[in-house]
């Protein structure tokens, strides 16, 4: 396989930084707007912009010509893997959510051996359970404060990381578009299929923030928070190619570090847009999940 690491690098900080704007859209939408039509209006403007970057790479046959099985399979394990992380929004501060979700780099490195083949010792799973430690600081369980929610960040940590080490594998046999797209179409598909689903067996409201953001209908979509959810689309087009990229042209150790850039936005977006300050513990759990996340990572590479 290719590697390339400074460029795998700057499309995964890029990639990072543009679809932290759109954590702050869905988190800003999630009380008025379902969980579904939220995806399915983000994926109905990110189809044409993801068409005609697969025409400019590879031209639309490749589509065709790709082999369905696998990426419908990445694709699945995509879409459980931001459907849990945004529905994790409403009922957890943004910086929560998103310092959670950066264990990624620790199931990246314990799930290497089965995907990829790599060999891991006793220092890396050393760090991955230091890594978990800070998981524990941050969700205080047994403390009263601890909410289930921070879970469902758990839970896409665990999926979408399956699925970038799945896009490693293929290497640079696919472009980057023709992930993206069906990973989109999916998304697009998935979306309107569960709110179909949902409405069919009467399913509209629950009692947590988190499950009713996935299940409550659809509403007529106010001309602003449409803007929104279309500034969404754009944003989803342009970071998964670029997320896609990133691991296709540079080995997963290396640039899956640079995930933790996004620790710098989302406290940021959250203090800016829904005046959110970080709890101490929440500082110091990310502290020591981000330090498990390069330890593990440098020792996968002794």
């Amino acid at each position: 396989m290719n590697h390339n690491p400074a460029r795998g690098i700057f499309y995964l900080c890029l990639g990072v930084l543009v679809f932290s704007l759109q954590d702050a859209i869905v988190k800003q939408v999630s009380g008025a707007y379902p969980l579904t039509q939220v995806v399915f209006i983000r994926s109905c403007v990110a189809l044409p912009i993801l068409l005609w970057l697969v025409q400019r790479d590879q031209g639309w046959r490749s589509i065709f010509s790709s082999p369905w099985g696998p990426l419908m399979a990445r694709a699945a394990i995509m879409l459980g893997a931001y459907t849990a992380y945004y529905m994790a929004f409403p009922a957890l501060p943004l910086a929560d959510a998103v310092a959670l979700y950066f264990t990624v780099p620790l199931f990246v490195t314990a799930l290497a051996g089965p995907f990829l083949g790599e060999r891991s010792g006793w220092r890396v799973w050393a760090a991955v359970l230091l890594g978990f430690v800070g998981v524990m600081v941050m969700l205080q369980p047994g403390s009263g404060l601890f909410e289930p929610a921070a879970l469902l960040s758990l839970l896409s940590a665990a999926l979408y990381g399956s699925a970038m080490l799945i896009a490693r594998k293929f290497g640079t046999s696919l472009s980057a578009a023709v992930m993206a797209f069906f990973q989109n179409a999916f998304f697009l598909l998935g979306s309107g299929v569960a709110a179909l689903l949902f409405h069919c067996l009467d399913v509209a409201q629950s009692s947590h923030p988190s499950v009713s953001f996935l299940v409550r209908p659809w509403v007529p979509v106010v001309p602003g928070d449409g803007l929104l959810m279309a500034v969404a689309g754009v944003v989803s087009a342009v970071g998964t190619v670029l997320l896609t990229n990133a691991y296709r042209v540079a080995r997963a150790s290396t640039v899956t570090p640079f995930e933790y850039t996004g620790i710098l936005w989302a406290p940021l977006w959250g203090f800016l847009f829904f005046s959110e300050v970080p709890r101490a513990t929440t500082v110091a759990g990310a502290a020591v999940i981000v330090v498990a996340g390069l330890l593990a990572l440098r020792a996968s590479k002794a």
